[in-house]
Formats: C-alpha cells, structure tokens, sequence
C-alpha cells in the first residue's frame, strides 16, 4: 500500500472481527505493512468494502463471512488464508463485545453466555486452527489475541466481561508456554478506552464515562482503533521475535495507576 518495504512484507495474516473499529483499523495496518491479510466478521458488506480499499491501494486482502463462535466458521477462515498463501503466519484474533454496566446480581444468564461465547469460545475455536495451521507449516508463527484492560484488573458492573477477558489471557498464555518449541509466539494486547463502534455506543447512552475515563488515564484521553493496531502489528512481526506470553498494555497508562 506503499512504496516502503513494509515489516509484514510476504506474511499471510488472519484478522477476526474486521468489519469495524480495531479490526477494521487493523486491516489497514498490517496491509499497508505488506502482510496479505484474509479478513473475517459476520458483516460480510462491511468485509467486501474494507476488502476494496486495501486492494484500491495495492495491497493484497480476501474476506471469509464468519462467526468465530462457530467452529466450522473459525476453521473456514484459516483454510482460506492457507489455500491462498500456503500457510498461515501470523492471526490478530480480535473478535469480541462489549457490555453494558450492570451489577453481576441484576445480571441475566444470557448476558453471561453472550460475553463468554463470542470473547472466549471464539478465541478459542479460531486459535486451535490457526494454531494447527502453523505447526503443520512447520515454519512457526506469531498469534495476537486481543484482550482488554478488564483482563488485567477488575472494572466495576462488567463481571462476564472482566471474566472473558481474563480467560483470554490465560489461553494466550496457556499456547505461549505449549507452542514455542513449534517457534510459535502467542501474545495479548490489552487496549484501554478505544473509540470503536462498540465503545462509541456506550459513551453515547452514557455520557458521564468517557470523562471519567479520562480522569482515570494519565494520557487523558480516548485511543484511535489504530493506535492498538499497530502494537498488534508489532507483535505479529518478527520484530518481535523474543516475545510470547507476554500482555502489553495500550491504555494510555490507566493500568499503572
């Protein structure tokens, strides 16, 4: 998508949850950066368009109609990037939702099995193919699972989402510690207050947070998708080739306080 030579240059890369906000930015990224990159979401019009623009610009992008919550679904989107490339190297799985606050006690049950099943089942379904993909390439890889501030610290009237996101990052670490040897990295990005589609919402049915986040972070103030992008970009590359089981923050120093 550029004249430079990109730090994803020649990489095949699976992007889960790319019709909008973090995926949809992470698209970009990692296309502009050389990567040949098979987008998945269940908003097929949104995948097609994104799809167009990268391909407008030079780079290389397909799309799979998917919910990772499925698991023919997850495997269908890693067979793709497989057929078109010959191997997978690198998955940012970003796919997930996010809440509105409740106290856990008002809670219904399929709150619970709404934010389970979409944050961490489909990290789960899509993560065993990629990773069966990468052993049998026999090349190695790099996988980044996107997590959330909730998977590192507690935030009030999100229990499910806190648990989901703390679930990510014990897989990611789980297949950190089992695949290096197949010199696999597996890796969390940790965003805090992100303005995507999701968060856009909740600041606009509830006007008093986005300022007290931002009373909350050092750098006060809300992230651009691509501002989590390019650390995921980061760690997929092999500029990061000492790098697995690790959980990196991009949160404008909220966890540090």
């Amino acid at each position: 998508m550029t004249d430079h030579q990109g730090f994803l240059s020649g990489k095949s890369v699976l992007i889960t949850g790319a019709s909008s906000g973090i995926g949809a930015a992470a698209a970009k990224v990692f296309a502009r950066e050389g990567a040949a990159v098979v987008l998945t979401a269940r908003r097929g019009e949104r995948l097609e368009a994104l799809c167009e623009e990268i391909r407008g610009s030079g780079g290389d992008a397909a799309f799979v109609v998917g919910d990772m919550r499925v698991e023919d679904d997850a495997r269908r989107a890693v067979e793709c990037a497989v057929e078109r490339h010959g191997r997978l190297d690198a998955a940012f799985n970003n796919a997930g939702i996010g809440w509105d606050q409740e106290p856990m006690h008002l809670m219904k049950d399929d709150a619970y099995d709404a934010i389970m099943d979409t944050n961490v089942r489909g990290v789960w379904n899509v993560m065993r193919h990629e990773l069966a993909a990468m052993v049998e390439s026999g090349t190695g890889g790099s996988v980044v699972n996107n997590s959330s501030v909730a998977g590192m610290q507690a935030i009030p009237a999100a229990a499910p989402y806190v648990a989901s996101k703390h679930a990510v990052i014990g897989l990611t670490k789980a297949a950190a510690a089992e695949y290096a040897p197949h010199g696999i990295r597996v890796n969390t990005v940790a965003p805090g207050t992100t303005r995507s589609e999701i968060i856009a919402g909740w600041f606009e049915r509830n006007p008093h947070i986005e300022p007290e986040l931002h009373r909350l972070t050092p750098q006060a103030r809300t992230a651009e998708p691509a501002e989590i992008a390019e650390a995921a970009a980061w760690l997929c590359s092999d500029r990061a080739s000492f790098v697995t089981g690790a959980v990196l923050p991009v949160d404008g120093g909220f966890t540090m306080v």
